[in-house]
């Protein structure tokens, strides 16, 4: 329709109910309830409609969900101002994008967000919850929205005539069904906060209410106002949440590594509260030797600044890591880093390192939780750990325990949103965790299914991680371990083991070169480390060959000149090997050097 005759029009049917209050000639039994009770709407005063006006702002905007915000608006109108409500939301609101002054044709795309209606009004059809708005491009030309979306002004009907229910009801069912349950009364008025439009909100009127005047209209406008203000303040939120959401996932792994004798399922899971996403991470790495490095941490705090550190944190964890340091050095180290942080964050974290030699684990916790350890039976209890302070408290040192888990057995490693609830205490929340966990089978714990026995709804107010680390049956063909004689002739047995295994592994083509590897390992550690330990042998993604000593030093290539006798085997190494690398363990250190496999 034009719109100036359009215009003209709605206030002509306005005019028809000037003089009937908003809030009056409805008898007793509709009532208006404001802070200090109910109020029989026939004795409404100006002061009344200012007292519920202002109990909106207690009603209406109580969470930062934007749905629910909507539904809190169609239900604070029932029936104190309306027989039924609908609010119907911009799409790209519902994304997060700023509003907009529609210019375009028709009428924006719009979603059903959220409804509200007497009894008597339940027959009615309106658009689903959940759906978008489709109308054909006839239908723009003379819907009643149009005019209320593209102008940004309110559209009122006092008294609907047979061919204003078409203009206003959705589909001709749903207008045949406004007709039949008596609706006599529309309102509809835009939401606008800061000058954009955001959606619309519907306002009827059935059998046994009076018209909507312009009195309703000026108290719906100014109820619009308020209400569009918390639906943007919630869209900025959600917005917000999403860009740290987006930049929490981004900077945790993207895929678990394969790593031998070891199955890792991890998860991270943002909590629904408007507060909840922040500094909870995970990581599991491949080290030398065939080992995973198992990494949960928790920076205390929410928000972009938490997760901000949790990135950083991860970052010199995983360089730590990478040098393949024990995890009560990696502690102490990520405890120096945490206190030149300039934002002062304390976080907590949990550091396991398996090794499939011998099915161990060695753990270090910084004021985490305690890991859960499930056996292959069924039993689960929390492991026996000193809990050391957190990152950042500048109590160190941190001490570690060895843990043996036998083949089938499941490591949990957790963050505490997993079982913080807001009714429950913590030691409540961690035996309901430990039931949980001897209820599930190992397929289930193996999906994560410990996700599910979280607190939820309003209860859980706290992102979480899980990280179940499950041992897998021993693969002997893959890795091989011997001991060396502490003599000359350690090269020669070294390289003997080698080259058989090689050969049983159809790999003899890598025999050259992983011989003269061993030779040099071999000899580094009888010149430097008082004779070499032991030798494993790895075969997984690559081969990795490793020899351990007694010696305090790490090696380093030095610059060899050209009458030198020695020198040059660690270049021999670098040159030949994909990497290589070395570190400290509990009796001297451990030199690696690692081979492509032929493809």
């Amino acid at each position: 329709m034009n719109d100036g005759i359009g215009r003209r029009r709605v206030v002509r049917r306005a005019s028809a109910g000037k003089g009937a209050s908003v809030l009056r000639s409805a008898g007793a039994r509709r009532r208006l309830r404001r802070g200090d009770g109910d109020v029989p709407l026939d004795r409404v005063t100006t002061r009344d409609r200012l007292a519920w006006l202002n109990s909106a702002g207690s009603r209406i905007g109580t969470t930062l969900d934007l749905e629910r915000t909507a539904q809190e608006l169609a239900e604070f109108t029932v029936p104190a101002l309306a027989d039924g409500a609908a609010v119907d939301i911009l799409e790209s609101v519902l994304r997060g994008e700023e509003g907009s002054r529609w210019t375009g044709a028709g009428i924006p795309l719009l979603r059903a967000t959220a409804l509200s209606a007497v009894e008597s009004l339940s027959s009615l059809e309106p658009t689903p919850v959940g759906e978008t708005f489709v109308r054909t491009e006839e239908a723009h030309e003379t819907l009643l929205h149009q005019y209320c979306l593209r102008q940004g002004r309110p559209v009122l009907v006092s008294r609907m005539r047979d061919d204003d229910f078409v203009r206003v009801a959705p589909t001709q069912s749903a207008a045949a069904k406004m007709r039949a349950a008596g609706v006599h009364s529309y309102l509809a008025v835009p939401l606008i906060a800061r000058g954009l439009l955001l959606g619309s909100a519907d306002f009827v009127r059935g059998p046994g209410t009076p018209p909507f005047s312009d009195t309703d209209l000026a108290v719906a406008e100014q109820l619009a106002s308020q209400a569009a203000v918390y639906i943007d303040n919630a869209r900025l939120y959600g917005r917000e949440r999403e860009h740290v959401v987006s930049l929490q996932r981004s900077l945790l792994p993207r895929a678990t590594p394969v790593t031998p004798g070891l199955r890792v399922h991890a998860e991270y899971t943002p909590s629904t509260a408007h507060h909840g996403v922040g500094g909870d991470w995970y990581d599991v790495m491949a080290l030398p030797g065939g080992r995973t490095a198992l990494m949960v941490g928790d920076v205390m705090g929410h928000g972009l600044p938490a997760a901000a550190t949790m990135g950083r944190l991860r970052a010199v964890a995983r360089t730590l890591m990478t040098l393949d340091m024990a995890p009560e050095r990696v502690l102490a180290r990520l405890d120096l880093a945490t206190r030149d942080l300039e934002d002062e964050q304390v976080a907590t974290f949990l550091c396991a390192v398996h090794d499939p030699a011998d099915s161990t684990y060695t753990v270090a916790s910084a004021g985490h939780l305690p890991p859960l350890l499930v056996g292959g039976d069924g039993t689960a209890a929390f492991v026996d750990l000193p809990i050391g302070a957190p990152l950042g408290a500048g109590v160190i040192p941190y001490d570690p325990i060895r843990l043996e888990v036998p083949a089938g057995g499941h490591l949990v490693m957790y963050t505490d949103g997993l079982v913080k609830s807001r009714h429950e205490d913590l030691d409540h929340q961690l035996e309901r965790l430990r039931s949980a966990a001897r209820g599930l089978t190992p397929e289930a714990l193996e999906r994560g299914g410990l996700t599910d026995c979280a607190p939820t709804d309003a209860s859980r107010f706290d992102e979480a991680v899980l990280l179940v680390a499950t041992t897998a049956p021993g693969t002997p063909a893959e890795l091989c371990e011997w001991q060396l004689p502490q003599e000359g002739r350690a090269a020669s047995v070294a390289r003997g083991l080698v080259t058989d295994q090689l050969d049983a592994w159809d790999l003899a083509e890598l025999a050259d070169v992983c011989e003269l590897v061993v030779s040099e390992l071999v000899g580094n550690a009888l010149r430097y480390g008082n004779g070499p330990g032991r030798l494993r042998l790895l075969r997984g993604e690559r081969l990795v060959v490793e020899v351990s000593d007694t010696g305090p030093d790490l090696p380093q290539i030095q610059h060899a000149d050209l009458s030198d006798e020695g020198g040059r085997g660690l270049q021999l190494i670098n040159m030949l090997c994909r990497r290589w690398g070395s570190c400290r363990t509990v009796s001297g250190k451990v030199v690696w050097a690692e081979q492509n496999l032929p493809t």
